[in-house]
């Protein structure tokens, strides 16, 4: 059996990471909403993260934040003049688009793109698929830089495939790897993936009375087409709408998996009982289930926990381990939970790291949102860009780069700075060079 890993690649949290609260739905986003950042400090837990899973023995990658603020955007809608009058304008038209055109977004890789192994797929290569983001504006900007990310470190066209994101229409509306889980007897064996989604074209509202849904069915099963997907191993599910209405904008609020393992609060899916038996069947393995269920914790416990948004990562000696933010730890209910499933013979998680991300939290993304998961076997790995596999070296040239280049705290209205503006497209300039990644941002184009 060819060996193969699942390499985490993090979103390294840009420079202008500020409390906007423009995602709705996202409670945490909601409620710190104008609030002060910290961006230098948010940069550096992300990387803490990063080195945490590097010491446990895993590969560990690292994608650029995006070019922020968007000027281009601005001026795509009419905005026009030097940076300042720009700015300006934008802030006395709309406050909210200023916000949007800084946002930090991209920092949750989780929505990079929903990524299949080559092992699932009919033509033998990993495949990607860019998450158009449609749904909310400011990640809707993102999607040209991590397509042209993803081909730059991804670009032995051999191996990989990295597609053009879905039609930028609401029936495909797709919000990446967040609400996509695969699970395999091992990484390196063939798997069965699931798609999660909130509404499709029967039922536009996804029962959700609330928030609004945001993953589209038709934007999964495009995703498995192009992916090459055995349809006997593909499973599509809805997310409750009780889930959504209490702050499961994506799925990996409420449930998640690793290998055999599932993850999951007893109300995150419309049909739990069904899906478990069209998951274990076509990989003709059971399941191993930790259930939640709401005499141990409530929904709101786990939205405010963000206890499922954890990863659940296999070590070298095949075990498992949880990362989880301490938020979890500091929720009693959930940390009950955490310590009887870790001390539990029943399934192989048998750690928890409980990881400082407190200003990704604050702005509703937690270890598991930092991330984009990437099963590669050996020979991948190697046709990786290597300047994004994180090192000692690399995570030493990063912090100080982080510490000299990175404001300390972001305020409203600091986002009408051009000189900010500017300092900070130098940083980004600084960064490429610090990856081999040149040519990546419109600036430099």
């Amino acid at each position: 059996m060819t060996h193969a890993r699942e390499v985490n690649f993090d979103g390294l949290i840009g420079p202008t990471h500020n409390y906007a609260g423009l995602s709705p739905g996202n409670i945490a986003s909601a409620s710190n909403a104008g609030g002060v950042s910290r961006p230098k400090a948010a940069a550096l837990q992300g990387l803490a993260k990063m080195n945490t899973l590097r010491s446990l023995g895993l590969t560990q990658g690292v994608l650029p934040p995006q070019q922020r603020p968007d000027l281009g955007a601005l001026r795509a809608i009419g905005f026009s003049g030097d940076d300042e009058k720009i700015l300006r304008e934008a802030h006395e038209s709309d406050p909210t688009l200023l916000a949007a055109i800084w946002s930090a977004s991209s920092m949750w890789a989780a929505n990079a793109a929903t990524v299949s192994p080559s092992i699932d797929c009919a033509d033998g290569r990993v495949h990607m698929t860019p998450a158009n983001l449609i749904s909310n504006y400011h990640r809707s900007l993102e999607h040209p830089t991590t397509t042209r990310m993803l081909r730059m470190i991804f670009s032995d066209q051999d191996a990989f495939c990295v597609h053009e994101p879905l039609p930028l229409q609401m029936r495909y509306a797709d919000e990446g790897a967040a609400n996509h889980v695969r699970f395999a007897p091992s990484h390196a064996e063939p798997g069965v993936e699931m798609f999660v989604y909130g509404f499709d074209r029967e039922d536009p509202a996804g029962g959700a009375r609330k928030y609004p849904s945001r993953q589209t069915r038709a934007a999964c099963e495009a995703i498995a087409r192009l992916h090459q997907l055995d349809p006997t191993r593909v499973v599509y599910t809805r997310q409750h709408p009780d889930a959504i209405d209490a702050g499961v904008f994506h799925n990996d609020v409420i449930a998640t998996g690793n290998e055999r393992v599932f993850l999951y609060h007893e109300q995150a899916f419309a049909t739990s009982r069904s899906l478990i038996t069209d998951i274990a069947s076509p990989m003709g393995e059971p399941l191993v289930l930790v259930e939640a269920h709401d005499t141990d914790f409530t929904l709101e416990d786990a939205v405010a926990s963000y206890l499922f948004n954890s990863q659940i990562v296999t070590l070298p000696d095949a075990s498992m381990a949880l990362i989880a933010p301490l938020e979890s730890q500091e929720n009693p209910r959930v940390d009950a939970f955490v310590q009887q499933m870790v001390a539990s013979d029943d399934n192989p998680i048998n750690a928890v790291h409980y990881l400082d991300v407190r200003e990704s939290m604050r702005n509703g993304g937690g270890p598991a949102c930092l991330r984009l998961r990437v099963v590669l076997n050996d020979e991948e790995l190697r046709s990786v860009h290597q300047g994004v596999i994180l090192t000692d070296e690399l995570s030493q040239r990063l912090e100080s780069w982080i510490n000299e280049r990175y404001p300390e705290e972001l305020s409203a209205d600091q986002l009408l700075d051009p000189k900010l503006a500017r300092s900070l497209t130098d940083a980004l300039d600084e960064l490429t060079s610090i990856l081999g990644l040149e040519g990546l941002y419109p600036f430099q184009r």
